[in-house]
């Protein structure tokens, strides 16, 4: 039974005191929540500090990247042995900004997801298509690679624990968002190439999730599209007060 599914991406801000003060904050707003998995993301420097502050609280917590390699002389890397210890319970991979930015693959991002799950984590992996491929009626052929090079090898017990976060990179910290038939058509057509590739109840039981310019007063009426279980939140999670808004209506019917 999948319920709502909301994780907020903080990217590069907050420091540690004030990643700890929106957690302490963030949590005593959403402390009446029973029936959303809530997750929040800050950087690596207050990932500890976060885990702490969350402690003992439905709100769980998330790197926003890892490194597949276990150790070694990989400068600036993280294991996901150490996001672990760190207190982490999530980590995001392939954002669109790490692919874009970063030159990361649909390789590098199904290395990352069987590190993840190896190391007891929960991957939030990202997949989407650019405005370019949208416009030249590309998006499925995006979503199929990504699917198909991003997530061989993995077990249909693993696809179901997965968190799989369809972000249109053209409506990511654009203020345009997806339309609620745009979405709903992207994650239909992403359900069935999960369920052709691990099953139908693997494809049933995964968390699929919108990310893109979610707010407050747009998130119900996404969570309304068919095949939407949630959202990945970037901007509008910084604010603590935005973010408890969009958590409280993303509440519908569990699946």
């Amino acid at each position: 039974m999948r319920h709502p599914f909301i994780a907020g991406n903080w990217k590069m801000h907050k420091t540690v005191h004030d990643a700890v003060v929106y957690t302490k904050e963030f949590r005593r707003l959403v402390a009446d929540v029973t029936e959303v998995e809530i997750v929040i993301a800050p950087a690596f420097t207050a990932l500890h500090a976060v885990a702490e502050a969350a402690r003992n609280s439905n709100v769980g917590v998330a790197a926003q990247d890892l490194y597949w390699e276990a150790r070694g002389a990989f400068t600036g890397e993280v294991s996901a042995e150490m996001i672990r210890e760190a207190g982490a319970e999530y980590v995001i991979i392939g954002h669109s900004e790490r692919r874009a930015l970063f030159g990361e693959t649909d390789a590098d991002v199904n290395r990352k997801t069987r590190a993840a799950l190896a190391a007891g984590l929960t991957p939030i992996v990202c997949i989407g298509e650019t405005l370019a491929e949208r416009e030249a009626n590309r998006t499925f052929e995006v979503l199929d690679r990504q699917i198909r090079d991003g997530l061989p090898g993995l077990t249909p017990e693993q696809l179901s624990a997965l968190v799989v976060a369809y972000e249109p990179v053209w409506a990511i910290g654009t203020g345009r968002t997806a339309t609620p038939a745009q979405a709903e058509q992207a994650h239909t057509h992403i359900r069935a190439r999960l369920a052709d590739g691990f099953g139908p109840d693997p494809a049933r039981e995964c968390h699929l999730v919108y990310g893109g310019s979610v707010k407050p007063g747009n998130i119900r009426e996404l969570m309304e599209a068919g095949d939407v279980d949630g959202a990945l939140v970037g901007g509008a999670s910084l604010d603590a007060e935005a973010f408890a808004e969009i958590v409280a209506g993303s509440l519908k019917a569990p699946v």
